[in-house]
């Protein structure tokens, strides 16, 4: 069987491992252009480009379009299936037809449930119990495909958006290579979605990431947590912008002082703030452009911050 994998960030790394431990032949590799990083500006590939690379897979494709150019060059790779995991982009019908055994997508969530971009912070945003990965046939409507094979998660309450991802990338790199297999040997259950409990997630913007001081502690926590990678969870401090790294819900029903105003200290929990329902302790923060500071060594350089009042941006 020849794959074709197409993919771009770490959480598909595991799965192209997989691939490549378990000797199955990756016929390509599709992920996105290099872009410019660091301070340096050079373009450099993405996570999967730079793993296929070092895997020493021959044909690493880095299309700016899915156009004709490029089903041209995968066309001569004499592809048997595509699979693709976190690509970002939909495949289209003259695409998928250069397969003659279609294409499978690997989703982190338990579809229907959150369909589209932002499953694994879906999930923390909304202090899900359970999460899951399932694998699923492409089709012409995003994430809609019969499923193929799932496995449910179990959360805690503490998962970040960077932690989740690991465990998950985890569990799709067990799951790929015996759903390649049982496709090879035509022995897949399919199992149709109920397209009516599908709910839908959200490209996550920048400006998601400013707080807002009316949430509840619990709410804000979560969201700290899910964009602990990007955008960060930020507020104004003084006309700066400051970054809330890590928290904690330190009270979650307290309520009457303004919303945001810095309250003071506890010496296990740290920096005490009013949220609109209950207080957050926060214990890691950064003004942009400067480090990460653990909270006695924040104050010892920010003066007066305790009785301030933090502020957010409305999102536009």
């Amino acid at each position: 069987m020849n794959v074709l994998f197409a993919a771009s960030p770490s959480i598909a790394v595991p799965c192209l491992q997989a691939l490549f431990n378990e000797g199955i032949n990756l016929a390509g590799v599709l992920t996105n252009p290099d872009t410019p990083k660091n301070r340096s500006g050079s373009p450099e590939p993405t996570d999967i480009g730079k793993e296929a690379q070092r895997l020493g897979v021959e044909h690493i494709l880095k299309p700016v379009k899915l156009d004709g150019a490029l089903r041209e060059q995968v066309a001569k790779l004499k592809c048997d299936i595509l699979v693709s995991f976190a690509y970002g982009h939909i495949f289209g019908p003259k695409f998928m037809a250069l397969f003659p055994l279609g294409g499978i997508n690997i989703h982190p969530s338990l579809l229907p449930k959150y369909r589209g971009p932002s499953p694994v912070q879906a999930a923390i945003i909304n202090r899900d119990s359970v999460t899951g990965v399932c694998v699923q046939t492409i089709e012409q409507e995003v994430d809609s495909g019969d499923i193929l094979a799932s496995r449910q998660l179990h959360l805690t309450g503490k998962e970040t958006s960077s932690s989740l991802s690991e465990i998950i990338s985890r569990e799709a790199a067990l799951m790929l290579p015996a759903v390649l297999q049982e496709i090879s040997a035509g022995k897949t259950e399919r199992k149709r979605q109920d397209h009516s409990k599908a709910s839908f997630c959200r490209l996550i913007k920048k400006e998601d990431g400013f707080i807002n001081w009316e949430m509840s502690a619990a709410e804000i926590e979560a969201r700290v947590r899910a964009y602990d990678t990007w955008p960060l969870c930020r507020t104004i401090h003084k006309g700066r912008e400051l970054f809330i790294l890590k928290s904690d819900v330190y009270d979650c029903k307290g309520k009457g002082e303004q919303c945001g105003h810095v309250l003071g200290t506890d010496e296990k929990s740290g920096i005490l703030v009013q949220t609109g329902e209950g207080i957050l302790a926060v214990t890691l923060l950064q003004y942009q452009a400067k480090k990460a500071l653990f909270w006695r060594e924040f104050l010892n350089g920010a003066r007066n911050f305790t009785g301030s009042i933090l502020g957010y941006q409305e999102k536009h």
